[in-house]
């Protein structure tokens, strides 16, 4: 049982699944580090690299693609399909630019995304995306034609710079392209989102190691090579400098003075009002002597600086391939010595080491822009300092200000992701042994897993068990894969509750009682599929028959449908949805005390006298429904409840409690919670002259119930437990 037991938890640890190739022998021109990232993208098959500029992310990609067994597709954007070939070329890799299907000759294949529909992707082994996160550029549509059209290959590689550690949903791309998890189930597991925005998504404080090893098991994040365990020597970045120029302008928006709240229209008249100005700037700039890029927002402000500064050459979104490649490729070689363009069009991918002067004629909110821009001359292997000019009003320096907070808050998160990083890679805690236990007057509690405590329990040395288990509720607790609430789905979890039922079977004494606190579970939208429940109750009573337990008895607990509704915002519960659509109203969700007896003949027969337990009392206890419980009566908790816990504690209350203990335990009779918590069933068990053996996971909540169990309760009368 325990060999089978330790098996399951096995299971539970995330896995990306996947088969690679041998890498063999790679080309020799690789760094160690290089080498490295290859062979273990070449492992798994299907693989991200997230590699700063200047990396060499294209020797890699082309590296990988002519060790897979079968042709090969590239995707790239239009310019750097061509310097990429020519990086081939130095490294003696057979690649060839194609346009359709019918140019395909070579091992190694590449061409522009635009490209795509005239390609039979079913033809190639392969799949490489380069600048992959380019993908954000495009329509939706485009990007899970990407995703859907590759679902089915064994060989897939995506390369790009480092990702922001906070933009999840190009993570969650990534993991879709690879196959590793849809963005839909990625956000399900780890992420909750905050203030009822379903933009704002965050990871769940238990799940940050979890997240980040599961990413870190089919990518690599690397801003230098010392990160993969390798010198970093060789690997200096110059300094970048950005200098603001700041120019005056006469816009006369609705503000008076410059704020940061100007709306979308607003800013659109500030831009085009101080176009003059700022192009002036720009010329000036660009007119001094050496190669510069000129980034540009608006086409007017692209063709007044290429108009009038010497050499420069425009590269507009409605140009011919061919100008925009020759254009690109010949500021690569310095032919050009200006360069105007916008980073939508040229800002990914392309190696301008050669130039280490930019300026950005306007900026937008984007952060991301101004970091690919930028990278495209600042780099690895870029051996000036690089001077990146912005232009900018007095009106719309917030704008300024907004996008370099991003980078502050871009810097500090790659920071923290390296410890992350270098901590995942340690062992990860099982939680599967038990840590402490701690003993008092009538009362034992255990710090570790449920279902391995149970196994050290004698059988039938329970008298009676009462718990509220969890719910299939990833890392909202902790991290443990001995927590049942980390499970991947409901039928995982369900798995190992079956464990749990197993020992609860064993332990308990023949003819005697296990209540369990539950309710039916309601399903979302964006995890589920649909709005509705789930028959949690009817799942617990199945398992437990299962085991071989009797469905005893069940009552239900009233709740307020209208605190319900104001806690949990359930469409159902709105009154406005009566008038919208009232098919879609619902009942509220109660809770159930559902009561199993173990087969046999109870040797400890639990007695009353009938003037202690009064025909009055009974019926109103007997009722099916428990109309009177307070959802107030439970210990205090906030104490035990740790910052990353995404939920309240919820004890069970202290009067349901009561009432069962009463009914099917007698004085001095052991009984059992597997989820202990806070203690809240041992309490009551002291209180009223039972004993108690607790079961609790997580530690904070196990040092609460240990200070809980602590304070000395005398016994109250037993008279007193049936008033």
């Amino acid at each position: 049982m325990s060999e089978k037991y330790d098996q399951f938890l096995e299971s539970k640890v995330l896995r990306f699944e996947s088969e690679g190739v041998s890498h063999g022998d790679l080309n020799p021109h690789l760094y160690g580090f290089q080498r490295a990232i290859t062979e273990r993208a070449l492992e798994v098959g299907r693989y991200c690299i997230f590699a700063d500029c200047g990396l060499g992310k294209t020797l890699m990609q082309l590296s990988w693609a002519e060790r897979i067994p079968g042709p090969v597709l590239i995707f790239a954007p239009l310019a750097v399909r061509a310097q990429t070939v020519r990086e081939a070329q130095r490294f003696g890799i057979d690649c060839s630019e194609v346009d359709t299907q019918a140019d395909v000759r070579s091992q190694v294949s590449i061409t522009n995304y635009e490209k795509i529909d005239h390609f039979d992707l079913d033809e190639f082994v392969g799949i490489v995306l380069d600048e992959s996160s380019i993908l954000k550029s495009y329509t939706g549509v485009f990007r899970t034609k990407i995703i859907e059209s590759t679902a089915q290959h064994k060989y897939k590689l995506a390369c790009t710079a480092t990702p922001s550690p906070n933009d999840f949903m190009e993570l969650g791309n990534h993991a879709e392209f690879v196959g590793a998890m849809t963005r839909t189930e990625m956000l399900s597991m780890f992420f909750v989102h905050d203030g009822g925005s379903t933009q704002n998504w965050r990871i769940k404080g238990h799940a940050v190691d979890e997240f980040w090893n599961w990413v870190l098991s089919w990518s690599v994040m690397i801003q230098r090579p010392s990160q993969v365990g390798f010198s970093d020597d060789g690997f200096d970045l110059p300094e970048l400098r950005y200098v603001t120029n700041r120019v005056s302008t006469e816009f006369k928006g609705s503000q008076l003075l410059p704020v940061s709240n100007l709306d979308l229209n607003e800013k659109r008249q500030l831009q085009r009002s101080s176009i003059a100005d700022r192009c002036a700037k720009a010329i000036d700039l660009a007119s001094q002597p050496g190669q510069w890029i000129v980034w540009c927002e608006l086409n007017d402000e692209s063709a007044a600086v290429a108009r009038a500064v010497p050499g420069a050459v425009e590269v507009k979104g409605g140009d011919s391939d061919e100008h925009k490649r020759k254009s690109m490729l010949g500021f690569a070689d310095g032919k050009v010595r200006v360069l105007v363009t916008k980073p939508k069009i040229a800002g990914f991918g392309m190696n301008w080491q050669n130039c280490h002067n930019m300026v950005f004629v306007g900026l937008s909110d984007s952060y991301e822009a101004l970091y690919q821009a930028t990278r495209r001359c600042w780099r690895f292997g870029q051996t000036e300092d690089v001077t990146a000019h912005i232009v900018t009003t007095d009106q719309d320096i917030f704008t300024l200000k907004n996008v370099l907070r991003k980078e502050a808050n871009h810097k500090d998160m790659q920071a923290r992701l390296g410890a992350i990083a270098e901590r995942v890679q340690k062992a990860r805690t099982m939680g599967t042994t038990m840590h402490e236990k701690k003993e008092g007057a009538g009362w034992t509690m255990h710090n570790g897993d449920c279902v391995k405590v149970m196994q050290t329990m004698d059988a039938e040395s329970v008298d009676y068990a009462i718990f509220s288990p969890p719910f299939s509720s990833l890392y909202t607790y902790s991290n443990h894969l001995a927590d049942m609430g980390n499970s991947t789905n409901h039928e995982q979890f369900m798995e190992h509750y079956g464990f749990l039922a197993n020992q609860l079977f064993r332990v308990i004494r023949s003819g005697r009682l296990v209540s369990v606190h539950c309710m039916l579970l309601p399903t979302l939208k964006a995890r589920d599929g649909v709005i509705g429940l789930m028959d949690f109750r009817g799942d617990i009573i199945r398992a437990m028959a299962a085991v071989g337990f009797i469905h005893h008895s069940e009552v239900v607990i009233w709740k307020d449908p209208v605190m319900a509704m104001q806690r949990t915002k359930a469409v159902g519960l709105l009154h406005k949805q009566i008038r919208k659509d009232s098919a879609m109203s619902r009942q509220g969700i109660p809770d159930y005390v559902v009561t199993f007896r173990k087969p046999g003949e109870n040797t400890k027969p639990i007695s009353h006298d009938g003037d202690v337990f009064p025909v009055s009392l009974w019926q109103r206890w007997a009722s099916p429904i428990w109309t009177d419980i307070k959802p107030s009566d439970t210990l205090q908790y906030m104490s035990a409840r740790e910052s990353e816990d995404e939920r309240h504690i919820c004890p069970l209350q202290l009067e349901v409690i009561k009432r069962c203990l009463a009914l099917w335990s007698a004085p001095e009779d052991m009984v059992l919670s597997p989820f202990a918590g806070i203690a809240s069933e041992g309490v009551e068990s002291l209180k009223w002259g039972r004993k108690f053996v607790g079961i609790e996971l997580k530690r904070s909540y196990f040092d609460q119930a240990v200070s809980n169990l602590g304070v000395q309760v005398d016994s109250e009368n037993q008279m007193d437990m049936f008033k």
